[in-house]
């Protein structure tokens, strides 16, 4: 894939409503503003909540509210998944009438004993009317460019897997919710978290299968108290300091590998950092090591 694009630059920050902003988020909140706004182009908040379960009370209130304290200014409304289910369910629908998904009765320690963690398709022709739905994955993606990391590789068996679209509580598939929502906002470059280096196979997969135009990919490095543990919600990370904005963008900044910047408010900080932006100044990595 190029980084010249003939569309206009649209980049997006999406994260899910099941807790507060930590570092991590704010790592990666600020690595797609800057990208955005460095080739002028639109900076959108999408607000993932399609896992009610594991969301927070008040959560996506309070992460627009820090994102606006810490200086972010996002282009148009703010898009809640939660909006969108009737996009999702008509393209489940679809592909189940075009025999491109199929109802799946296996569950997870099944795949787990039975085919060794990768679903092998044994319901693909089961004729199942209910279960979890599963895409008959037809156009499997195995790697492809990310423009900081380079050439990224996964296991062929993964990236064939037939995977699932809508779980069998119904509840729909970040896999699916992701790509359908980018494609409706015109997202043309994906600026995120190195841990969804595996995913972004699968969407592409699914771009491909709906032939719809790929966008871009960066993948930042995460930020990690150990290796392999990342900072998250699940793992209990400190949710950023609301009355120092300044410190806390001014450790994002550093730890993207950006020049300091030297003025006192979030928003003069920001626009400073835009017009200092240098993609190659990232550190290629998928994960550093903080707090050591």
């Amino acid at each position: 894939m190029s980084d010249k694009r003939v569309s206009p630059y649209v980049g997006r920050f999406a994260p899910s409503p099941s807790g507060s902003l930590h570092f991590g988020s704010l790592v990666a909140a600020l690595g797609s503003y800057l990208r955005a706004r460095s080739l002028a182009g639109k900076w959108l908040l999408r607000i993932e909540d399609i896992d009610p379960p594991r969301e927070v009370e008040g959560a996506a209130d309070d992460i627009r509210r820090t994102l606006e304290l810490f200086g972010f200014e996002w282009d148009d409304r703010v898009l809640y998944q939660s909006q969108r289910f009737d996009a999702y369910d008509a393209t489940i629908n679809a592909f189940l009438a075009d025999q491109q998904a199929y109802y799946c009765h296996c569950s997870r320690k099944q795949i787990q004993q039975e085919m060794h963690g990768i679903y092998d398709g044994r319901c693909r022709h089961a004729h199942h009317s209910d279960g979890a739905v599963r895409l008959y994955n037809q156009h499997a993606v195995a790697e492809f460019n990310d423009l900081l990391l380079g050439k990224i590789q996964v296991p062929t068996e993964f990236a064939s897997e037939d995977y699932i679209i809508q779980r069998s509580d119904g509840l729909f598939a970040y896999q699916l919710a992701v790509v359908l929502d980018d494609a409706h906002q015109g997202v043309t470059e994906i600026v995120r978290g190195a841990d969804l280096l595996d995913a972004s196979c699968r969407q592409l997969t699914l771009y491909r299968q709906l032939g719809l135009a790929e966008p871009n990919f960066i993948h930042l490095p995460l930020a990690s108290t150990e290796p392999g543990f990342k900072l998250s919600k699940q793992n209990h990370a400190t949710a950023l300091n609301k009355k120092q904005p300044q410190a806390e963008l001014a450790a994002a900044l550093a730890f993207l590998g950006q020049a300091p910047v030297d003025t006192d408010s979030p928003q003069q900080m920001l626009a400073q950092a835009i017009n200092q932006f240098q993609l190659s100044a990232i550190p290629a990595k998928t994960e550093i090591l903080i707090g050591h």
